[in-house]
């Protein structure tokens, strides 16, 4: 396994900047934000642009490999999360154009993974928006496939705030909705980008979802979560985690890192675990975030050989 960080946690350092301090810091790889560069964040740490897809060429994308290949570190996966079922039909459309360059930039740069969501309108029951999203991605599908690239679904349900209220904003969250759609498809384009930090408040059991989806695991995200006890005993589960999931970096929250390795190792899981930095005790100035980062290095480096 490689040991990387997703970049979107540092909005204000270019991608040389971060590679440089993430190599001279232990780690492998990065998980590189590729949010348009016109769009400004619209939560956070989402709209950081750390490669512009949509003027990327073969000789900017050269370019960028031979950079960060001097500095030893490697890009584990292209990241982009938006939300392809928004009930407005023009904002899908303009994410979806921009995913598929985000496909296209992982071709040219020779990047095998391109993270992102399936999406969900909020307002809609699951069954519902599983049937909105047959709509588009065996299309989207096809064309990663075409590129040469997979796609990584993160299990977020994307349900943390009021404006996200009552069914997230991605429905790929549970192992029924991830088995029924990899059904939809005869090969192995699609897959995960694991986050066993949505699994703890949801009771999913972790070492089962590894067992079970090992063979379409293609990235890890090393994200934590703490359950504020007196905040779930305010709201309780029906709230859905609001008010009492609380993202945390890796040691500082509930996820077993130890025994998430070990079902790892046992399925022969040998990418990339990239952490994800979410953590508001580890914010306000680069120094912090990077002292996350440092914090999240120490816990999980120990696991990875």
């Amino acid at each position: 396994m490689k040991l990387g960080l997703l970049t979107a946690a540092f909005p204000n350092s270019t991608l040389s900047e971060i590679a440089d301090w993430s190599a001279a810091h232990g780690f492998d790889a990065l998980e590189v934000a590729c949010w348009p560069r016109e769009e400004g964040a619209t939560r956070r740490y989402a709209g950081v642009c750390h490669i512009d897809v949509a003027t990327l060429d073969k000789a900017k994308a050269e370019e960028i490999n031979n950079e960060l290949a001097s500095k030893g570190v490697a890009i584990s996966a292209l990241g982009y999360y938006p939300n392809p079922l928004h009930p407005d039909m023009s904002h899908r459309e303009t994410v979806l154009n921009h995913l598929r360059a985000v496909i296209r930039a992982a071709q040219l740069l020779n990047v095998s993974v391109v993270n992102t969501f399936i999406g969900a309108d909020a307002s809609k029951p699951l069954p519902e928006n599983i049937k909105d999203a047959r709509r588009f991605l065996p299309d989207l599908v096809a064309y990663a496939r075409d590129h040469g690239v997979r796609l990584a679904i993160e299990n977020c349900p994307m349900i943390f705030s009021w404006d996200e209220w009552p069914g997230g904003h991605n429905l790929f969250y549970a192992p029924s909705t991830w088995r029924e759609i990899f059904g939809w498809f005869d090969d192995g384009t699609l897959g995960l980008n694991l986050d066993p930090s949505h699994l703890i408040w949801q009771m999913i059991d972790i070492e089962r979802v590894i067992r079970e989806f090992g063979e379409r695991i293609y990235h890890v995200h090393a994200k934590d979560l703490e359950i504020d006890r007196d905040g779930l005993y305010e709201r309780g589960i029906l709230s859905l985690g609001m008010g009492w999931q609380i993202p945390r970096l890796p040691g500082l929250g509930e996820v077993p890192w130890a025994r998430v390795f070990s079902a790892l190792y046992r399925v022969g899981y040998d990418g990339y675990v990239v952490v994800e930095h979410e953590d508001r005790s580890f914010e306000g100035t680069v120094e912090r975030v990077r002292a996350g980062f440092l914090l999240a290095r120490d816990v999980l480096r120990p696991f990875i050989v």
